[in-house]
């Protein structure tokens, strides 16, 4: 049965279902809605987690310990009912454990805790993967979030930028049918801004496997922003249906498999291995800047 949270202070309201534990709002105190609102026309997804693994594989199939699994793009967490571990005004926390349909496809105990707080105008989504199991895990883990373009209060004409805190200009690389094409383009951006642009996103996301930082500025010009952190998370992506009024800031750890590279889960670009035992910790923090 679905148990939804809602948290919040005078600043921000929250709203996290336990499907996924996926916000599925964002709400400053005078109304206006930061997050993207799952319309089907478009894209029903609000801000999944990914996990076990982030993007594709090939032929939708993993190979762990040399046996074949069956795994849908993003892995199994954004279907998942979680259970709501704790709460407070402030914060919920629910987790996902292993059970008999996850070790049909990922043969792993693990749990999977995601984590919302609220603090004045920030908000932190965390994610704590623990290895359960007696044999080492492999796993990718990432973020999802889509937020509004034009950003509210903005007119739907207002240029729109990300801006990379460190002021670096990463490699750009592209998808194909779902995987990473193999090499790297020039970067888009230019002293580290970005001048958004719908036309950027007819050849799917715009993925920045390296260099993007630990932060950056998504803002309206004179307008309203946003402001990112991220922990523990080295890959960046941004996408959006094209044309459709959102834009996902995607922070990973891990990418989609590479077009015609291994379908082992432990050798996907930036993977991680968990040793029986150990925890890993991931998240971003957003502030909202007006």
């Amino acid at each position: 049965m679905s148990t939804p949270s809602r948290i919040g202070n005078e600043y921000l309201t929250v709203d996290v279902s336990s499907l996924g534990a996926e916000m599925q709002a964002l709400t400053t105190k005078d109304g206006r809605s930061w997050l993207w609102n799952g319309d089907a026309a478009f894209w029903t997804g609000r801000s999944p987690i990914l996990f076990p693994m982030v993007g594709r594989a090939p032929e939708d199939t993993v190979t762990i310990d040399g046996k074949a699994y069956s795994m849908g793009q993003h892995g199994f967490a954004r279907r998942s009912e979680f259970v709501l571990a704790g709460s407070s005004p402030t914060m919920c926390r629910y987790e996902l454990a292993a059970s008999d349909a996850t070790r049909a496809v990922y043969p792993f105990e693990f749990l999977l805790a995601v984590e919302h707080a609220v603090e004045g105008r920030s908000l932190t989504v965390s994610a704590e993967v623990t290895n359960r199991d007696e044999k080492p895990m492999p796993f990718g883990l990432g973020f999802h979030s889509a937020f509004a373009w034009p950003l509210p209060g903005a007119s739907a004409g207002t240029v729109h930028t990300v801006t990379l805190d460190n002021g670096a200009e990463p490699a750009l690389a592209r998808l194909e049918g779902g995987l990473v094409r193999p090499g790297t383009l020039p970067s888009p951006f230019a002293a580290g801004r970005l001048v958004l642009d719908h036309s950027m996103f007819n050849e799917d996301a715009m993925i920045f496997p390296q260099g993007a930082g630990n932060g950056l500025r998504y803002a309206a010009e004179g307008g309203p922003a946003m402001h990112f952190s991220f922990e523990n998370l080295p890959n960046l992506a941004l996408w959006q249906k094209p044309g459709a009024p959102f834009l996902c800031i995607e922070p990973w750890h891990g990418t989609a498999a590479e077009l015609g590279g291994s379908n082992d889960l432990a050798n996907r670009p930036y993977s991680q291995t968990l040793a029986p035992g150990a925890k890993a910790r991931f998240a971003f923090t957003l502030e909202i800047l007006d």
